[in-house]
Parts: C-alpha cells; sequence; structure tokens
C-alpha cells in the first residue's frame, strides 16, 4: 500500500536571501512538505517504527530553515529534500513547497515559491 504523508503550513524564522537585509532582519518562510512511502508494514504492525515519524520530519525541517543562512530558497529546498531522503530511508519521493513571503520586490504579492521533488535513487 503505496501512500502519501503530509506535512503542511510549518512555519519557521530564517535569515535567507541574496539581500544583506534578509539575512540581518529574517523572515517567516512556509514549508508544504509531501513524503511518499510504502505504508503496508505500518498499517499491519501498527507500529510507528514502520513509517516516517512526521515528529522527526518537523524538526529536521525547523532545523534547516532557522540554522545557517543560504541566498537562494531553491538551495533551502534542495537541502530539505535531500537531508529527509538521507534521514528517512522509508520515504521513496519527496515534495516540497517552500513559500517567502517577504521577497523585496516593487509590487504587490501574498509570496514567492519554490516547488520541488526528489527521489531515492
Amino acid at each position: 500500500m503505496n501512500g502519501i504523508i503530509h506535512l503542511r503550513g510549518m512555519v519557521f524564522y530564517g535569515r535567507h536571501g541574496h539581500h544583506p537585509e534578509e539575512n540581518a532582519l529574517g523572515q517567516r518562510f512556509t514549508v508544504d512538505l509531501s513524503l511518499e512511502l510504502d505504508m503496508a508494514e505500518a498499517a499491519a504492525r501498527d507500529d510507528l517504527h514502520s513509517t516516517v515519524n512526521y515528529a522527526e520530519v518537523y524538526s529536521l525541517c525547523r532545523d534547516i530553515v532557522e540554522g545557517k543562512p543560504v541566498r537562494l530558497i531553491e538551495t533551502l529546498a534542495d537541502r530539505i529534500l535531500a537531508a529527509v531522503l538521507e534521514r528517512h530511508p522509508r520515504v521513496s519521493r519527496a515534495r516540497i513547497e517552500l513559500k517567502k513571503p517577504s521577497v523585496p520586490i516593487a509590487g504587490a504579492l501574498d509570496h514567492v515559491a519554490v516547488e520541488a521533488t526528489r527521489s531515492r535513487g
């Protein structure tokens, strides 16, 4: 039984961006993450060790977003995907949408986002 675990609307404070002001002031980032995996064993055993502990995934995302600044949200998204696949071998594929609501653009918009997918192998 294949399935997807969604972690939606995770909000963290980070200091990422191309401009020095973004690194100095920081801002909120919103992360939506989807993890594809085989859920058959977890469903049959009713055991957390047979699936992905989403509390651990949340902490991993928080540590990366709130950690070392990067200039591009593409880089940040890639770091999250790589870390999830490295630390959670049951995940076969991960998809992220990373939103940056405050961008230095002369105009009105809700947010800028990147969406990326990474598969094992």
